[in-house]
């Protein structure tokens, strides 16, 4: 039961990425990201009064779990909102974040807890957690969200008279020294604070105004709108899933995820196995994976970028190369080539940075945020089902091979699935399909038609 913590961190934030995308289109990724720095720090402060294991997969497992799923979609949003020509290297560069905190994290974890205790670390480092919030306030929003731009039109439909009556002295607070020429700005002040106003209190100045059976169809008619809105959100989010290309993208990540994240839990464990740990003694086989990631991502990133190079291609390319390193990795008899398998594992497990990019240009940066989040809905699932399948596999047989070699299988049919259904070739077939049948009836209507 102590593994599903840690399943459910990396799984409960993807798999609610949906969710998590609405709530970004909505509300715009500053608040979001302000929220899920409060959920993280909230989180990790409650897990060190943890009486229980299931206590802790609460707090730690969900509560931080959906707060990395927020801040991972608001800050993928809004990279690809503000870049344009080199989208892919400002996402290699956010995403290298991950891997040098790990890479860090590690090291400084260890000596908390020898300082602190464990209790102490979770207390320390929910309170760095709340650095969020900080990093939140340079998110200045492109295009304004839903939320604002719903309340700004329920706001011109249902209050525009109010704009125009004499407002009350104390609600303006005007100054002893002002004249009537600064009425427009102060109208516009009074709008800027009406744009802020709930639905619920728009339903309730109606129902002072109108009365109680009047009242109450407002409140049916608003309860439908909002219903409405929400059903033409899903359609939508169904109808990116008629897309050919997303649905392999979406099958190849969620292979990937279950193939490639949980063999680098068990590296160590099988160079220990194996007795080729006593060959060559530093550097652990996890801190080698975690710095050739980041690089890996830098360096994807700026190749995304480059014009002749396929995006989509080159994901599935990354995908094939790390199943083939996971299907040598059992038939490796030494320590030095375990590193190099993990520096390729690394390296190419960086195409993480590139879901965003290509997604993008599967579907557009308008439905990005719906796109990732189904992408991500996947993703959370192969994370989740990963570590309990290889060790159902060790359990089994007492072995790590069968595990490795089922993960590379995964990981090699996700990235051959990306491959072969991203061929052009598919969209000429359907184009010759849809080609409607012309019937001749001479010679003369032949030549007619051809010229």
């Amino acid at each position: 039961m102590t593994a599903w913590v840690g399943s459910l961190v990396g799984g409960v934030g993807l798999i609610a990425s949906p969710v998590c995308s609405a709530c970004v289109d909505n509300f715009g990724a500053r608040p979001v990201t302000i929220f899920s720095g409060v959920m993280v720090a909230g989180g990790l402060m409650l897990s060190a009064f943890a009486p229980n294991v299931q206590f802790l997969m609460f707090s730690y497992g969900i509560v931080v779990g959906l707060g990395c799923g927020l801040v991972f979609a608001a800050t993928l949003t809004i990279t690809c909102q503000y870049f344009d020509k080199r989208r892919g290297l400002a996402l290699g560069i956010v995403t290298t974040g991950t891997s040098a905190g790990a890479f860090l994290y590690a090291t400084f974890q260890n000596e908390l807890i020898m300082l602190f205790g464990l209790h102490g670390c979770l207390l320390i480092v929910g309170a760095l957690a709340l650095n969020l919030m900080a990093c939140a306030g340079f998110m200045r929003p492109l295009n304004m969200p839903g939320y604002y731009l719903k309340q700004k039109a329920a706001l011109e439909r249902n209050t525009e008279e109010q704009l125009f009556e004499k407002p009350p002295v104390d609600d303006l607070k005007i100054a002893p020294g002002s004249t009537t020429d600064s009425t427009p700005e102060k109208a516009l002040m009074v709008k800027e604070l009406l744009i802020t106003i709930d639905g619920k209190d728009l339903a309730v100045q109606t129902e002072k105004k109108k009365g109680g059976f009047l009242a109450g169809s407002a409140i049916v008619k608003v309860i439908k709108k909002k219903r409405q809105a929400y059903t033409n959100y899903m359609h939508s989010m169904a109808d990116i899933l008629h897309d050919r290309v997303m649905v392999a993208f979406c099958i190849g990540i969620f292979l990937f995820s279950l193939g490639a994240f949980p063999p680098v839990l068990f590296m160590e464990d099988v160079a220990q196995s194996e007795g080729l740990m006593e060959e060559v003694a530093v550097i652990p086989l996890v801190s080698i994976v975690a710095i050739t990631t980041g690089v890996g991502k830098l360096v994807l990133g700026v190749l995304a970028d480059v014009k002749w190079i396929n995006s989509i291609y080159l994901y599935a390319f990354t995908m094939i190369a790390t199943g083939m390193a996971l299907l040598l990795i059992p038939v490796t008899k030494s320590y030095l080539g375990l590193q190099i398998l993990s520096a390729v594992v690394g390296f190419f497990s960086g195409n993480w940075s590139l879901t965003s990019y290509i997604t993008t240009r599967i579907v557009g940066l308008e439905r990005l945020t719906q796109a990732h989040g189904i992408l991500m809905f996947f993703g959370g699932f192969g994370i989740m089902l990963g570590p309990p399948v290889v060790g159902w596999f060790f359990d089994w047989t007492q072995s790590y091979d069968l595990a490795f070699y089922f993960s590379g299988s995964c990981v090699v049919l996700g990235g051959l699935t990306l491959f072969f259904l991203a061929l052009p070739c598919w969209d000429k077939k359907q184009s010759e399909s849809n080609r409607p049948d012309i019937q001749y009836t001479s010679n003369c209507d032949k030549v007619a038609s051809v010229a």
